[in-house]
This record gives structure tokens, C-alpha cells and sequence, in this order.
């Protein structure tokens, strides 16, 4: 990786063509001109430079090249955008934490993919052996415009249909058989294929693509069930480029929507977000009836601070969707569940058959999680009973211990006291048991930093958020210019730079390399091949957003950016000691500690 990547990219990628992807552009004179993506307007203000190759919005002040857009409009994060439209220019990147052999498998298994989802879908639409397919999609309500969105296929029963395909087209065997599409018998006769055979046979088939459109994987509901078709439903066993915990069916087409909507719906199955898209809810995609992983909250998180959910009112359904929901709820997302009326559907896709408007409305009312939890506690319980009502108050506990905001966790605490009949201070207390388990595995942000705090919020706040981004751009500053590093090494925010860690190892090697006096304007590059990767990651940044400036630019930017995260840790800190000076009471020795500190930083 180096300097030239980002310039060879931005030669490439023209930013009118790649934003016009997402935004109305209108020529006006020697710019273009549009509605703002970022925010809500009725009056055109986002005007995009082709000259300069920049764009900015005088609504909301976004601004920024193709890197800033792609970032802010994905939700990526820089390396993220870097490998994004290295891919759609054409630029190979040195990434030396992966082998090349290995990226280059990983780009023959989504062609493998691609080739296999195109001739599924051309079986489909075009060969009279798809008949029965196409008839059964149609009694379904799938319409042609939906076949051809989604890219919907069929495979007949026959063994080795697709493999010979394949084959045929130049690709290699083991290559098919690393994509998951090509199962190996025996031995015998690899160079011809024939020790091989289809694991899609006899099935609709569903590409399953990752957020930026690329072909991972398939879903192949069988057509016809008998004794050897195996499951209803078959998927890609897990590959270099699928892997059904960190993919979302249908994101690729609803990530916009979502974005526009404020909030995402989730089912279980591809035939509801079928559905659902063909209705006009463009918002939805599904976790193809598995829970709600880590990976995937996290990418929906990019696009909306909402879920609405919708799974099977079944005891197995339920536990899957909780699964998902305390993720998403420790994450900090608002999460809603979506309940379809009895008798009008036990699905999306089949309560849409009988009466779209009463699914909408099934949306629209979606009931707060908690609230969805309380109905599910207090339900048939006779809480004048204590120990049912220690049973129900420990049931909820556990769900309130999961939010991680001060002030919502704390509405929830009051709600449950009114219905228990109970004081609040005695659910407070009880509280205590499940958040300091929780505190007891994870050490929170601020215990890394500092030992005196006792708490910190779970979720980082707006300030924190702001923070990580200064040490970023601090430590990318430092990295393309390290003249830099030599006056103002001691104005740096050391700790916050040391305790970050997205910033972390850069800063030590950094720091070693200033301590022994090697650090000169030739970048020294480390024999560790991922901390060189951390550190071309940075290169890149500090290019795409300091590369312009000049020297005495450079120092000015710096010294502001560090007055400005200063000030941000001290609000931070003193939220933070306002909080556990009240929880020091009754222990004047500490609150006093505490105390002093505070006054300090106010002084400050």
C-alpha cells in the first residue's frame, strides 16, 4: 500500500459518477447539484466539484472527497472505503496481514458466485424445465419484476448440472469446491469434474449478497420434498467470502431505504423480504431464521439507531429473536417487536397475502421491547405472592441491567417498582446484583484509564464518539508528517492515545521510535506485518485529510486538535465524577477525592 493508491483511486473514481449513484445531480455551471443525502431538505444544497473532486453541503456542512462520502454514506469506516473503491477502480492494495493467494481465492469464489447466481436465474426465466418453478413463485404473489430484482433462480434434480457449467467456463475445480457450490465425491477422475456433484439440486435458488452487492452465497429452497432432497432450505457452508453470521438477506437493496426510513425491520425468511419490497417496504431484510448475531446488529447500526422485529410466536422463535434483541439493546439500539394479529398470518410474507394494511399497521404499532417484556412477566402472574414477585422483578431486572443508559434504565426501574407495588431504592438495590456481574467480566473504558472510577457507561456517548475520532486524526497528522512529532510531542494527549485502541500500537511504535531518536521524515516501516498494515491505514488518512496543508498547517492543526480533545476528555470526566460522587456517599474520604478532582478540572 502506499501514497499513490488513494491518487490512482480518485483518477479512477470520477466523484460526480460515484455520488450520482446515490443523489439527483443537476449541472449547474461548473458544478452539480442536489438534495442532500445527510439530512432532510427541500431545496437543493449539496454541491459536488468535479473540478476539485469534493463535495459539500451547505445545509448541514457535510463535506469531503469520494473516501469521505463512501464512509459517511455506508457507514464504513476509512479502511472499509479504501477497500471499497480500491475493488470498483481496479487498484490492487499490498495488504500484507493477508496472503495473496488467499485474497486472490476470494476473488475467484465471488466470480464462481456470480457466473452460478447468473445461470440459476437464466434456468429460471428461460428453460421449460424451470416450469414448475416459475408456477409455484407465481401462486407465491413473487412477480416477474421480483424474479428479476432478486436475482431468483432454479436448479433442476440433476447431479453435476452447474459444476460442468462452471467448469466449462474456466473455472477450476477446487475453487468450486472451496465456493461450497461443488461437493467432491472421491478420488477418482478430478481433472474432469466427475468425482463431483451439485449441493444444489432440485431447488429455487436465492443469491445472498453482502452489502455492497457481491454474490456470497445461496439459499435453495427444494421444490418438490421427498425422501433424499434433504432439508426444506439448504445454504453455502461457510467460505472465505460467506460467512450467514456477518450477512444480512436483502441489505444490499434496503441499506438506503433504511437510512431514509430511520429504522430497519427484520424477519426470518427471503420470501418475507420478498414480500415486503414488492409491497413497497423497501426497509426490510432478514436474518435467514437464524438469531440476530453481533456482526450483523453492528452493520444494521451503520444504517439506523432502530429495529423492528418480526419472528415466529413460537417458544424456539422467541429465544432466538431474545438473543438478538439483548445485543442489539446492549449496543445501545432502540429495538421494537413487530406482532402480527392471530388468525391474520404467522408470517411477513403470508399476513401481506391476506391484508398488506394490516401488516403495515403491524409495523408502525411495533411495540417497545420492554414494554413487549413487561406484558410477557406480568402475564398471568399473581405478583401478591413476594416470591412471584421477586421472580418477575429479577426476570426484568435482567432485561433493564442490558440498557446501557443511566436515564432510561432508571425509567424502567420506576415503571417496574409502580407495578410490583415496591419502593424503587429496594429495585435499585436488587439492579446491583446483574450490572456489577457485567461489571466484573468487562472493565469498562474509563477503568482502563483511570483507577479511581468505579463506573462508566457501557455504550460510548457523543463525546466519547468525538474523542476517538481526534486521536485518529491526531495520530494520522502524526504519521505522514513525523517533523511533527519532534515540536509538539509533549502537547500530545499521551494517555488517550495509549488507552485507544484503534490507536494503541501506532502510538507505541511511534513513541519507541521518538524515545530512541531514530524517528526521522523517512518513514521507518516495522517488521511486524500488521502493525505495518495499522500504520498504511493511517498514511492514507492523514493523506485524504492533511495532505494539502503545509508544514506549519500540519502544526497548527495539530496543536488545535489536541486543545480541542483535551477539553473533550474533561467534559467526559466530569460527567463522569458527578455520577460517582453521589455514589460515594456515605464515604467522605473518597467523596472528597473525588471532589478535588472535579474542582480541578473546572479550574481547567
Amino acid at each position: 500500500m502506499s501514497l499513490s493508491d488513494v491518487d490512482k483511486i480518485k483518477q479512477k473514481i470520477d466523484v460526480v459518477d460515484l455520488i450520482s449513484e446515490y443523489v439527483q445531480l443537476k449541472a449547474a455551471g461548473t458544478y452539480h447539484k442536489g438534495l442532500c443525502p445527510f439530512h432532510n431538505e427541500k431545496t437543493p444544497s449539496f454541491t459536488v466539484s468535479k473540478e476539485k473532486q469534493f463535495f459539500h453541503c451547505f445545509g448541514c456542512s457535510k463535506n469531503g472527497d469520494i473516501f469521505s462520502f463512501i464512509q459517511e454514506i455506508e457507514g464504513m469506516d476509512f479502511a472499509e472505503a479504501l477497500r471499497y473503491l480500491a475493488g470498483r477502480a481496479g487498484v490492487e492494495l499490498q495488504q500484507h496481514h493477508r496472503s495473496e493467494v488467499q485474497q486472490h481465492q476470494k476473488n475467484r469464489i465471488k466470480e464462481i458466485n456470480q457466473k452460478a447466481a447468473y445461470f440459476y436465474h437464466n434456468v429460471l426465466v428461460t428453460l421449460e424445465m424451470a416450469k414448475d418453478a416459475r408456477e409455484y413463485l407465481k401462486e407465491r404473489g413473487v412477480s416477474d419484476q421480483s424474479i428479476i430484482d432478486w436475482q431468483i433462480g432454479f436448479v433442476p434434480e440433476q447431479w453435476d448440472l452447474l459444476t460442468q457449467y462452471l467448469l466449462k467456463k474456466g473455472m477450476g475445480i477446487d475453487d468450486l469446491v472451496a465456493s461450497g457450490l461443488t461437493i467432491k465425491k472421491d478420488q477418482t477422475t478430478i481433472q474432469s469434474g466427475k468425482g463431483f456433484y451439485d449441493r444444489f439440486r432440485g431447488r429455487i435458488m436465492f443469491p445472498i449478497k453482502n452489502a455492497f452487492g457481491d454474490v456470497v452465497g445461496f439459499t435453495g429452497r427444494v421444490l418438490v420434498e421427498h425422501e433424499k432432497s434433504g432439508g426444506k432450505y439448504v445454504n453455502t457452508p461457510q467460505t472465505d467470502v460467506y460467512d450467514k453470521s456477518s450477512v444480512l438477506f436483502g441489505l444490499d437493496q434496503a441499506k438506503r431505504a433504511i437510512k431514509a426510513q430511520g429504522y430497519a425491520v427484520i424477519v426470518e425468511g427471503q420470501m418475507d423480504v420478498v414480500a415486503c419490497h414488492q409491497a413497497g417496504m423497501k426497509y426490510v431484510v432478514a436474518s435467514s431464521g437464524t438469531a440476530l448475531t453481533e456482526a450483523q446488529v453492528h452493520l444494521l447500526a451503520r444504517y439506523a439507531k432502530e429495529l423492528r422485529m418480526a419472528f415466529d410466536s413460537d417458544v424456539a422463535g422467541q429465544a432466538a429473536a431474545k438473543r438478538g434483541i439483548d445485543i442489539a439493546i446492549k449496543e445501545g439500539l432502540r429495538v421494537r417487536v413487530i406482532q402480527i394479529p392471530e388468525g391474520k398470518g404467522k408470517d411477513p410474507d403470508e399476513c401481506i397475502k391476506n391484508d398488506l394494511a394490516i401488516w403495515q399497521q403491524s409495523v408502525e404499532q411495533a411495540q417497545d421491547v420492554m414494554k413487549w417484556y413487561f406484558a410477557k412477566a406480568f402475564e398471568k402472574k399473581d405478583i401478591k405472592d413476594p416470591r412471584v414477585k421477586q421472580q418477575v422483578a429479577d426476570e426484568l431486572l435482567l432485561e433493564i441491567s442490558n440498557i446501557p443508559f443511566a436515564v432510561e434504565r432508571d425509567h424502567w426501574v420506576q415503571e417496574l417498582a409502580g407495578k410490583l407495588g415496591i419502593d424503587s431504592i429496594v429495585l435499585r438495590e436488587d439492579l446491583r446484583r446483574f450490572t456489577n456481574k457485567k461489571e466484573l467480566k468487562t472493565p469498562t473504558q474509563h477503568q482502563q484509564i483511570s483507577s479511581t472510577a468505579t463506573i462508566a457507561p457501557v455504550k460510548k456517548t457523543e463525546e466519547q464518539i468525538v474523542i476517538d475520532r481526534f486521536t485518529q486524526s491526531i495520530l494520522s497528522l502524526l504519521v505522514i508528517s513525523p517533523k511533527v512529532i519532534k515540536t509538539s510531542w509533549k502537547d500530545l494527549p499521551h494517555i488517550l492515545l495509549s488507552t485507544n485502541q484503534d490507536t494503541a500500537r501506532v502510538y507505541e511504535y511511534l513513541k519507541t521510535l521518538y524515545s530512541s531518536g531514530v524517528l526521522t521524515d523517512d518513514f521507518v516501516n516495522p517488521s511486524d506485518t500488521s502493525l505495518s498494515t495499522e500504520l498504511n491505514v493511517f498514511l492514507l488518512k492523514g493523506e485524504t485529510e492533511f495532505g494539502a496543508l503545509t508544514d506549519v498547517q500540519k502544526e497548527k492543526e495539530l496543536i488545535s486538535l489536541c486543545e480541542q480533545i483535551k477539553k473533550k476528555f474533561v467534559d467526559v470526566r466530569k460527567k463522569q465524577l458527578e455520577i460517582e460522587i453521589k455514589l460515594a456517599e456515605g464515604d467522605k474520604q473518597k467523596q472528597n477525592t473525588l471532589l478535588e478532582e472535579f474542582l480541578q478540572l473546572t479550574k481547567e
